[in-house]
């Protein structure tokens, strides 16, 4: 990004700002790497704090249908105490840690449609301005991206990804938001299901992954949404015949048929754990009744899926356009609390 002016109650003749993020995607719960340059301007001025915040382009169900917004999912402090000579140059290096439930935003290099970044705030003077925003990748963790993999292998095939605002009930989420990746079913489970959706909730300690199938009505039935869940480790996962695990938990969750409280589901696989519960999902928050890899997989799948997403859903919006987007956002957002 270039260096961006601080306008606003600084005067034109503020300081600029230019952060640059470390070349590469970054993962959850890994490290965001990169500097914040900055620029004297016309006076010296007193740099009290540099503020970091990351912002995802997030979808809210409401009543009269769904919206879009941005919503600050972490804040860092990476630098501040110093004073900025007139036309003086300063750079500060920063490493923050990404949350463990970051969305992914692209797999095998192809943008899954997810809007993401990491918006600098300078504070000087006593005054607070917001001048630079720069797009976010994040790429999946291990045993995310082997779980993807099984899943084309499988015979999904990649549809669509979003964020939605609200709480999974019965897991340990901790974001005010979670990611969708939608799939569309394997054809021998196409007679079954609309579409399977995927959520990982990632932490230190493994990922929870939901699963939630859209099923097809009957003869004499209307369908319905059936959720499982399960637990895995971000240990051993080369040693996993991910292709078995996964199937296993499709058949399990097409099979499901909705009830009332949870069960352990019991299996002969050692390595994953999980509950199945059905139900439907409320606006803002998903409300439950229940609170070795091999030949083309979900690389390919996905990324022609994801390829086509970024040009026909999201259309065609570049690096530059998406971050362009999360500015009109906060620009919209902050002329809505001026006039408050």
């Amino acid at each position: 990004m270039v260096f961006k002016r601080l306008l606003g109650s600084l005067g034109v003749g503020g300081p600029t700002v230019d952060t640059v993020l470390d070349p590469g995607a970054a993962r959850p719960g890994s490290a965001l790497t990169g500097q914040v340059h900055l620029r004297g301007g016309d006076a010296d001025f007193d740099i009290e704090h540099i503020t970091l915040e990351l912002v995802a382009r997030v979808e809210a169900e409401r009543e009269d249908g769904e919206s879009e917004g941005v919503v600050v999912f972490d804040r860092f402090t990476v630098g501040g105490g110093f004073r900025l000579a007139a036309g003086g140059v300063h750079s500060v290096p920063f490493t923050v840690t990404l949350p463990w439930e970051s969305p992914i935003t692209e797999l095998y290099g192809q943008g899954l449609g997810i809007v993401l970044g990491v918006r600098t705030e300078l504070a000087v003077a006593g005054a607070k301005d917001k001048g630079d925003l720069d797009q976010l990748s994040i790429a999946p963790l291990p045993v995310q991206e082997a779980i993807l993999e099984a899943l084309g292998q499988l015979g999904f095939g990649f549809k669509s990804a979003d964020l939605e605002h609200g709480h999974i009930a019965g897991t340990g989420q901790r974001l005010p938001f979670y990611q969708e990746i939608e799939l569309v079913p394997a054809p021998q489970y196409a007679h079954q299901v609309n579409e399977i959706e995927v959520t990982f909730l990632a932490g230190p300690g493994g990922m929870e992954v939901v699963l939630e199938a859209d099923k097809r009505g009957g003869l004499f039935s209307s369908g319905h949404d059936a959720v499982t869940r399960f637990t895995v480790s971000h240990e051993g996962v080369e040693h996993q015949d991910w292709n078995t695990v996964v199937d296993g938990w499709i058949r399990r969750l097409v099979e499901h048929r909705a009830s009332y409280g949870s069960h352990a589901v019991h299996g002969d696989d050692p390595y994953a754990h999980g509950h199945g519960f059905g139900g439907h999902h409320g606006h803002g928050e998903h409300h439950h009744d229940e609170g070795h890899r091999s030949g083309p997989g979900m690389g390919t799948a996905i990324a022609a899926g994801a390829a086509g997403v970024a040009v026909g859903v999201v259309g065609g919006m570049v690096a530059a356009e998406v971050v362009d987007e999360i500015g009109d956002f906060f620009e919209d957002e902050e002329e809505e609390a001026e006039e408050d």
